[in-house]
């Protein structure tokens, strides 16, 4: 029969006792480390390098104080990364159907040439079919009004110029604002004008432009593409500058201001040169000048209006494409991107070139300081001639 185990004596207890104790505090100690360095990694998880929040049984108030703090501060990070996640996921489905681009001014404009060459790259971007809707009229108020009652989702946008930061200058009642209703995307291109007249007006050059229009001040009729087009302001500038008088005559559209000039019904218009530059060439019309401050590559032996005499001129017609205000940040940079990517293909800027437009670079910043500028630029222009629309 086994013998009973010993017992050990009350020092030998005490002992295994005290081995005990501090084999229980040293894996009580392991844990705490092990809590402190999950703590550490969570935080750095998160961005946010919080120190670990002492235990409120060793570090009383003072620690039950910064374990509050902690906790409030990941619940911030948690709430600020579930409010962005819906504009994020939003940006990642978008878009989720075709995108229409509207132009507020008919087909044939230098605004509808830029839509129509951009319209292919970025539908490749997007992944969605890009659709070019005209809606011209009413310097092109009509076709902007359009686009900022659309629903701020990406899937409606308006490729504008210089026509939309003139608006407000010119229109009592729009019935929307032309800055604050709209959240621009990117900057697209700029395209020197030409000064053109009709073969039957006895001038040369712009010197005797000037001396011809002097001599029969408000009896020439100018034709434009609207008030408020880009066209127009180049007018009204010529006016102000040369001290010139003439009859505006605003059209609907470029076919029908190139229509009445031809035929003689106008006296003068300043448009496009990829417009102008055949008719010239075919003797339809005569070219006079560039309105930009420099020669232009594709008519480098046409002189700029400040070369002709008419000192500090400068006008040109600019493009950007703008998103309906409230449009997500996330879908608006993926707008500009796809802009951008679009615009570097080697296609779209053969094109640009062909149409003597010079690419712009800028996204949704730098497209809103541009826009508001010009808006400062040209409404006291406008102001001292006293031109305004219906």
């Amino acid at each position: 029969m086994a013998s009973p185990a010993p017992v050990a004596s009350g020092c030998a207890a005490a002992t295994i006792c005290r081995r005990a104790g501090s084999a229980a505090a040293g894996t009580e100690r392991r844990s705490r480390a092990r809590r402190r360095r999950r703590m550490r990694a969570l935080a750095r998880r998160a961005g946010d390098r919080v120190k670990p929040a002492v235990s409120p049984r060793r570090g009383g108030r003072g620690s039950l104080a910064a374990l509050a703090g902690n906790l409030a501060m990941h619940r911030r990070t948690l709430l600020l990364a579930a409010l962005a996640a819906p504009s994020l996921a939003l940006a990642q489905d978008y878009p989720a159907r075709p995108v229409r681009v509207v132009v507020p001014f008919a087909a044939g404009g230098i605004i509808d040439v830029v839509a129509r060459i951009l319209a292919e790259p970025l539908a490749r971007r997007l992944g969605q079919p890009v659709v070019i809707e005209n809606l011209p009229g009413a310097g092109a108020t009509i076709g902007a009004r359009a686009v900022a009652r659309a629903a701020p989702d990406g899937h409606t946008l308006l490729l504008s110029g210089a026509a939309h930061a003139v608006m407000a200058a010119l229109y009592a009642d729009l019935g929307f604002d032309p800055l604050a209703d709209f959240a621009p995307v990117a900057l697209l291109g700029d395209q020197p004008f030409v000064v053109a007249v009709h073969p039957g007006v006895p001038a040369e050059d712009v010197p005797q432009l000037l001396a011809w229009l002097r001599a029969r001040p408000g009896t020439a009729n100018f034709a434009t593409t609207g008030i408020g087009a880009a066209s127009h302001l180049a007018g009204e500038l010529l006016k102000s500058l040369a001290r010139v008088e003439f009859t505006v005559v605003p059209y609907r559209g470029t076919p029908q201001v190139v229509t009445d000039l031809v035929a003689g019904r106008a006296d003068l218009m300043i448009d496009s040169q990829t417009l102008l530059a055949p008719l010239a060439k075919e003797g339809r019309v005569r070219a006079l000048a560039i309105t930009t401050a420099h020669r232009s590559a594709l008519l480098p032996a046409l002189p700029t209006l400040a070369e002709s005499g008419v000192a500090g001129y400068a006008a040109s017609s600019w493009q950007a494409l703008q998103a309906p205000a409230g449009t997500p940040a996330p879908i608006l940079a993926r707008l500009a991107e796809a802009a951008a990517a679009a615009l570097a293909e080697p296609g779209a800027r053969a094109r640009y070139a062909e149409a003597g437009i010079e690419p712009l670079a800028g996204g949704p910043a730098e497209a809103a300081r541009f826009i508001r500028a010009e808006a400062a630029k040209w409404a006291p222009i406008l102001q001292a001639t006293g031109a305004k629309a219906g």
